[in-house]
């Protein structure tokens, strides 16, 4: 099957954002000049637009033009902060929408990364994490019963980490993960929001606490137009 025209003109438009031709938070040309660049009607330019508005590579201001959209928001792998931790760094306004938030045994390759015994149950939360209004992350937790007996949908809520630093006073050491390109299948595309199925990063991750209990198993789905890893590697003498 071909490639529509539009999606080829969403694609060229997408190639000079990522060349920085057209930068961060500078105006894109009109529909008029790029369907002269394109040889393409505005009609078909502008469904190429509003494709990548959705995806959240340009946005509009009305009375005033298109606009491509300013950097990715920069996680560093090598820094054990909390995605609310993150956000409120950058001054955004984080909210977390429950999708579930269930009691279940899970898994053997859960159990397993969480040392449970079997038939141990644990608590699964899918939360959508919303940023500026935005979906930005589904994440998908799981949390041992017998460590947390008093986690809430109220908890889940709010900033996981500081749960259990303030309210169980539990000190979190550290945090393994690991980072894959993939493919969203439907449900996870319509949570984030996502036009169609675009790749997005996964993020599969175990944390551990000071006394190396593994207290989370988490996979994380990111939209990858809005967010970016960064790790930094120490050579050693």
């Amino acid at each position: 099957m071909s490639t529509p025209l539009y999606r080829k003109i969403a694609n060229q438009i997408k190639e000079k954002i990522h060349k920085n031709i057209w930068p961060p938070e500078e105006a894109i040309p009109t529909e008029a000049r790029l369907s002269e660049m394109f040889e393409a009607s505005r009609v078909t330019v502008r469904q190429a637009i509003s494709v990548l508005v959705q995806e959240g590579l340009l946005y509009k201001i009305q009375g005033s033009g298109t606009y491509v959209k300013g950097n990715k928001v920069e996680h560093n792998i090598y820094s054990l902060r909390s995605f609310t931790e993150e956000m409120q760094a950058l001054d955004k306004t984080i909210a977390n929408e429950i999708i579930d938030f269930s009691l279940v045994v899970p898994s053997g390759h859960i159990r397993q990364m969480l040392d449970l015994k079997d038939g141990e149950k644990t608590f699964y939360v899918r939360r959508q994490r919303i940023v500026d209004g935005t979906p930005f992350v589904l994440e998908d937790t799981y949390l041992p019963v017998r460590l947390f007996p008093d986690l809430s949908y109220e908890t889940m809520q709010g900033s996981k980490y500081e749960y259990i630093e303030e309210k169980k006073q539990q000190a979190i050491k550290e945090s393994f993960q690991e980072v894959l390109p993939i493919l969203p299948d439907p449900d996870i595309q319509s949570l984030l929001d996502l036009p169609e199925a675009i790749p997005i990063l996964k993020v599969q991750l175990y944390s551990r606490l000071a006394d190396e209990t593994v207290f989370e198993y988490s996979e994380l789905y990111f939209k990858s137009d809005e967010y970016k890893f960064t790790i930094v590697a120490n050579r050693e003498r």
